[in-house]
């Protein structure tokens, strides 16, 4: 193997920068140092490196003038920094000039108490004021202090534990206020927030699901029916006085377009912005039939109000998306001064079933629907329209997207007493013909229409509910001439 000479000058390294030298070399090549002038090596026992872990004797810190941050040594607090934790540790000046620190209760410190006695030594391994405490992480929070000033302080005496009073358990059976309430279904489980139950998962009925309401001369039912998630069927009925001081009572029924974005609310505003009109026009002697077109006006700018408006969202995002507005049907019915008035939009009907069955029923509305209008032609007969996939595809409805509002009105002076039936298709589903819906209706409908009408969602029900269900029952009686004279 080769081996490199010895330099003849006899230094390896450059005296001045260090960098290796080679033999002959008389001037370094890095910083250009003068090897002739360099010292000639000292001779004697080399000085090998000190070897790991041997102590050694570092030379004695500068002492410090007191106050004076002009020396080289820096004390703690002098600089800033952090802890293992990364926590800022705080900058405090740690004054090593004084004998003492100004706490109170410290032989003079200001208002210590005059003769106080010195603090006795502090017990090995007992903290200090001020020494840093540990945290649970293993960090200290506070800088240490000058050990000189250290001073014993009186251990605070440990809290005394209380026990914590034992939690009152809940009444059994009494929700929390404003708590879930108690399933229907299984009995057992909680209502969560959004009406299923948390145990069975049973869904809840809702507000509209079933709705009932009977006032003086009228009754109607409502129910969301075994197929529809929801009730989008609304009603209205109401009783008041014509200006003769005669009684006069309304029913107005709306069925919402499932099609149609928010159907529910489409009938609902329907049904109260018609039920309004009627009862402020016919006090103030509207004639009746006059009053129901209002009506029908009156609940088709409602459900109008409901139409989203351009440039709302999705519309920006999807200019030529189809967006289907709010929409219903109606029908209503005015039973008063001896005069029976119908007005209607769409495929909602009104039947007429006399008290004396022997008496021929009728359907007092014709459909604006597919169906109808294949009859009205003459190309099918109702019984082939009606069996028709098409059949319910209604061709008129209040709604913003409507074709131009055509409102249908009636007026009929019956010559016996009977009872109206004001509903929507899902009870005439399961009773298409007048003779149908005659023969489902009580016999003591005008005397009972409220229960008349359970009678009627109930036969739906039966039939398997497959649409929601919407009857009003209108009790219309007709005074025999003659009678109450002497």
């Amino acid at each position: 193997m080769s081996q490199k000479p010895k330099p003849s000058h006899g230094l390896a390294a450059c005296p001045g920068c260090a960098e290796p030298l080679d033999s002959g070399d008389r001037f370094c090549g890095a910083c250009g140092y003068d090897l002739s002038a360099a010292p000639a090596a000292e001779s004697g026992a080399d000085r090998p490196t000190v070897a790991i872990g041997t102590p050694v004797a570092w030379p004695a810190a500068p002492s410090r003038d007191p106050g004076s941050l002009s020396t080289a040594t820096q004390h703690p607090g002098d600089l800033p920094g952090t802890d293992s934790g990364g926590h800022d540790l705080p900058a405090t000046e740690v004054r090593t000039d004084v004998p003492v620190p100004a706490e109170t209760g410290a032989p003079g410190a200001p208002g210590a108490p005059a003769g106080a006695a010195p603090a006795p030594a502090a017990a090995p391994g007992t903290p200090a004021p001020g020494a840093p405490v540990a945290t649970p992480g293993g960090d200290f929070e506070l800088a240490a202090p000058d050990p000189r000033t250290a001073v014993r302080a009186d251990p605070t005496p440990a809290p005394v534990p209380v026990p914590a009073a034992a939690p009152v358990p809940p009444t059994q059976g009494t929700p929390a206020a404003g708590g879930p309430s108690l399933c229907v279904a299984c009995r057992a489980g909680r209502v969560d927030s959004d009406g299923y139950c948390e145990n069975c998962g049973h869904a809840q009925p809702r507000e509209r699901d079933h709705m009932e309401r009977e006032v003086t001369g009228v009754a109607a039912v409502s129910d969301r029916g075994l197929r529809h998630h929801r009730n989008e069927d609304s009603f209205a009925v109401s009783s008041t006085t014509l200006p003769d001081g005669s009684p006069a009572v309304v029913a107005i029924v709306c069925d919402g377009v499932s099609s149609a974005t928010r159907p529910d609310e489409a009938s609902a505003a329907a049904a109260e912005a018609a039920g309004a009109s009627l009862l402020a026009a016919l006090p103030r002697g509207t004639h009746p039939q006059q009053a129901m077109h209002e009506a029908i006006v009156a609940a088709a700018e409602a459900v109008n109000s409901l139409a989203e408006e351009p440039g709302q969202e999705g519309a920006e995002h999807d200019p030529h998306r189809h967006r289907n507005a709010p929409a219903c049907t109606l029908v209503g019915s005015v039973a008063a001064a001896g005069l029976l008035v119908v007005g209607w939009v769409g495929d909602s009907r009104a039947y007429w079933v006399p008290d004396d069955r022997s008496a021929p029923p009728a359907r007092l509305t014709e459909d604006d629907s597919w169906a109808a209008q294949m009859v009205a032609a003459g190309l099918m007969n109702e019984a082939e329209a009606y069996a028709d996939e098409r059949a319910h595809a209604i061709t008129g409805w209040l709604g913003a997207d409507s074709y131009e509002l055509d409102p249908h009105t009636a007026a009929f002076k019956p010559d016996r007493s009977g009872v109206v039936v004001v509903c929507t298709d899902g009870l005439w589903n399961y009773a298409e013909g007048a003779d149908d819906m005659a023969r489902i209706v009580p016999a003591d409908a005008a005397d009972r229409p409220l229960h008349g009408a359970q009678v009627l969602v109930g036969h739906a029900l039966d039939g398997g509910g497959h649409d929601n269900i919407t009857v009003a029952l209108v009790p219309f009686t007709v005074t025999p001439r003659g009678a109450g004279s002497a």
